[in-house]
């Protein structure tokens, strides 16, 4: 089809990003429908008056992206999975302040997700990680294996049927690169441009960015006390091709997906031949009774694919994370891994396997738990006697401190953001139903005895 536009060439910008660039909007502005064909790289050079080659960059791009492919019969065509390329917004939520990513001295209070830090059992890791790289062989120095060190798989499904309730084979587990990763394999295998992909609304704005990359329609499934409702979901799209939930502790409500729910999630999943995406976020800490059973724990049907990180129970910067796959679906995982990942540092994984094999790793969640329980009741006391509205759910690494008022959430994160502090606007974790005002408040890396100091920050930035 003919492309009526012109190239600027007094803007700095290289020529095939414009191109890029003009190509992409005509195709989300519809200008350019799906299935259209596009002319050739040598045609577009010369009614552009650019060399080929800066055409072909362009649509190199595009390819990249999904927006565009080429067929030998057919040409260059569109997919219609146009603009499905991160954007990162100017205010996001999960953005340290301007000047952080250098300086970073210290971890910023509030942080949600963040652990204590300053209780990780340091001496212990860095013995095992010495006896790690002594007993490095020349083998170990070669290419890993893309879907885990042996070891650390075996070890996490040992302690995932110990723990959580979730009967797997070392053979179904596979070690990514944090839940990110997990994600990214998850899409990879599952999820084609245009498919329906249910997402808890409010709900983790890193998950839903990274499906829409993969060219997934987001449906957005509203979240009330007994977690998300699948009869909405149901209503909104039947046929989705997935469903990602966080039913042990739901983010950021904090609620957990109720049992009825829990079975009518995995009944549409069977009928609806659907997969259910587990991120069993923060199940390891709650503080009244003992931890749920995970959704994967009832999955008769194998419909589940489950994934934890070792962020938030270790520490962040170690970027480990795992996901079990059912049966049926591990020799794809397998495949996507190779192809998409080098694999995972052994050596890191190497001194995961040993904390976990050595009992440390369960003494350490212990440990862990009572400190955040302590954590968790000062600061929500510091923030109840300065007079402010705090949700206190039984589990999880946050408090949520309602607004009042004609206060706005996101401009109060911003404000805590300037002095220092690292909350999190409620309101901006939200697509399509109105969760109220907020701020999520993570409390695991505030010692009990600065809690006030804090509140009194985070009190007179907000004025």
């Amino acid at each position: 089809m003919p492309l009526s536009f012109t190239l600027d060439p007094t803007v700095t910008e290289p020529l095939f990003l414009q191109i890029a660039a003009r190509l992409r909007a005509a195709i989300t502005g519809g200008q350019i429908l799906p299935g259209a064909r596009l002319p050739s790289a040598r045609a577009l050079a010369v009614q552009l008056s650019v060399a080929p080659g800066t055409v072909d960059a362009a649509y190199a791009l595009l390819a990249s992206e999904g927006a565009i492919r080429t067929r030998p019969s057919a040409g260059t065509v569109v997919s219609g999975a146009a603009g499905t390329r991160i954007e990162v917004p100017e205010h996001t939520p999960f953005m340290f302040p301007a000047g952080a990513a250098t300086e970073r001295a210290a971890p910023l209070p509030l942080q949600v997700g963040l652990p204590a830090l300053d209780s990780f059992p340091i001496r212990a890791w860095s013995k095992l990680m010495v006896h790690a790289v002594r007993g490095l062989s020349p083998n170990q120095l070669a290419d890993p294996d893309p879907c885990g060190l042996p070891e650390l798989r075996r070890a996490v499904a040992a302690y995932l049927g110990r723990a959580r309730g979730v009967a797997c084979a070392p053979e179904q587990v596979l070690i990514t690169a944090g839940y990110q990763g997990a994600l990214a394999l998850v899409r990879s295998v599952l999820v084609r441009p245009g498919d329906p992909v249910w997402i808890e609304d409010p709900g983790y704005p890193p998950a839903r960015q990274a499906l829409e990359a993969a060219g997934a329609r987001i449906v957005p499934v509203r979240v009330d006390q007994d977690g998300m409702r699948v009869a909405a979901g149901k209503v909104a799209a039947p046929r989705a091709r997935l469903a990602v939930v966080t039913p042990t502790h739901q983010y950021p409500a904090g609620s957990a997906l109720s049992l009825p729910r829990r079975m009518e999630l995995l009944a549409w999943a069977a009928e609806a031949d659907a997969r259910v995406l587990e991120d069993d976020y923060d199940s390891e800490f709650r503080y009244a009774g003992r931890p749920l059973p995970a959704l994967k724990s009832l999955d008769r049907g194998q419909r589940v694919l489950y994934a934890g990180s070792f962020s938030k129970l270790l520490f962040p910067a170690l970027r480990l994370g795992y996901l079990v796959v059912p049966p049926d679906l591990a020799a794809a995982f397998v495949r996507a891994a190779t192809l998409l990942t080098a694999g995972q540092p052994p050596l890191e994984q190497s001194v995961v396997a040993a904390f976990m094999a050595s009992g440390q790793f369960a003494r350490h969640i212990k440990r862990m738990r009572a400190l955040y329980a302590e954590r968790r009741l000062a600061l929500a006391a510091a923030l109840e006697a300065s007079g402010v509205t705090v949700e206190t759910p039984p589990g999880g690494m946050h408090l949520l401190a309602r607004c009042t008022g004609a206060d706005n959430d996101s401009v109060l994160a911003r404000r805590a953001a300037a002095a220092g502090l690292a909350p999190v606007a409620l309101s901006a974790l939200a697509m399509a139903h109105d969760c109220g005002q907020g701020l999520l408040l993570g409390f695991a890396n505030v010692p009990a005895a600065e809690a006030e100091a804090v509140v009194a920050r985070l009190l007179a930035a907000s004025v």
